[in-house]
């Protein structure tokens, strides 16, 4: 069975992260090896939570797994609580990364527009770093603009601008792709949430450019934004990475996933920060029905 060492934090509350991670990955048939590098009781979006940073638990668990022969086929990041824990999770990669192994970076530092509260210029650079380890990486509009670099809040304006007009909007995307898979020698990009209108209808899209090859999968918009739902599908993508799937497979898989999970979310009224509930339909994702 394929392994992916999966480097992110642990919420008791909140879909997200490694409760997100750890049921998509072992559904897919992939054996989830995770390195909690942070403990938190609620994770971040609620009013107030107790976190524990697991920055010092790092080289403790290279060393551990390297007394205990460990080759994983993936390597997949998300959430980094600093710039030192950024460091730390180099290690591990360069430690751990074989000839064949895919490292899967999801960028976390913004969305909407903004970088989130923690972010620095440091941060930025360590994970530009981070990323030209990467096979693969799953930002969203936002964080990819950042690791573009530039005045980066000029595009995503003009990208704004243009949400009426779904051709350009994605054309410029597309572009966006592109250039990050050549910036960083990346196997493939993967862009989320990306906001358009098509027939006077608000959809939600997702880029997978692989080489040359550019394709989109999208969903209506339904609801609000809800914690994890990114998680869930970067971890779709983890898992098909290191089986050598389609990634456009993968994500349509994903989307029809969440599609359903936000809905039964939005019907239920359930608060952004408990996540969607996708529990229901892991099903959907190892016998890859109605995906």
């Amino acid at each position: 069975m394929k392994k992916i060492a999966v480097l992110q934090d642990i919420s008791g509350l909140g879909r997200c992260s490694l409760t997100a991670a750890i049921p998509v990955i072992s559904a897919m048939g992939v054996q989830a090896c995770p390195l909690p590098i942070a403990v938190l009781s609620n994770q971040t979006g609620y009013p107030s939570y107790y976190s524990e940073d697991g920055t010092d638990w790092i080289g403790h668990f290279i060393r551990e797994w390297k007394k205990a022969g460990f080759e994983p086929d993936g390597i997949y990041t998300g959430f980094l609580a600093g710039e030192r824990q950024a460091e730390e999770i180099l290690k591990f990669v360069h430690a751990f990364r074989g000839e064949k192994t895919k490292v899967i970076v999801d960028p976390v530092m913004g969305d909407g527009g903004k970088q989130y509260d923690f972010f620095t210029e440091r941060l930025r650079r360590q994970m530009k770093m981070l990323i030209q380890e990467a096979s693969v990486i799953t930002p969203n509009v936002t964080e990819a603009l950042i690791l573009q670099g530039g005045d980066w809040r000029q595009i995503y304006a003009c990208l704004e601008r243009v949400r009426e007009d779904r051709t350009a909007y994605q054309s410029l995307v597309e572009k966006l792709a592109v250039s990050l898979r050549e910036q960083y020698g990346l196997e493939a990009v993967v862009i989320t949430g990306c906001h358009y209108r098509a027939q006077q209808e608000e959809r939600v899209g997702n880029l997978i450019l692989q080489g040359e090859r550019a394709d989109w999968v999208d969903s209506p918009k339904r609801g609000g934004s809800y914690s994890g739902t990114g998680d869930l599908f970067a971890s779709v993508i983890s898992a098909g990475l290191v089986k050598g799937e389609d990634l456009k497979d993968c994500a349509r898989c994903a989307v029809a996933m969440l599609d359903r999970a936000i809905g039964d979310a939005v019907k239920a009224g359930t608060d952004r920060n408990e996540g969607v509930e996708f529990e229901s339909y892991l099903s959907c994702l190892w016998k890859r029905e109605n995906c």
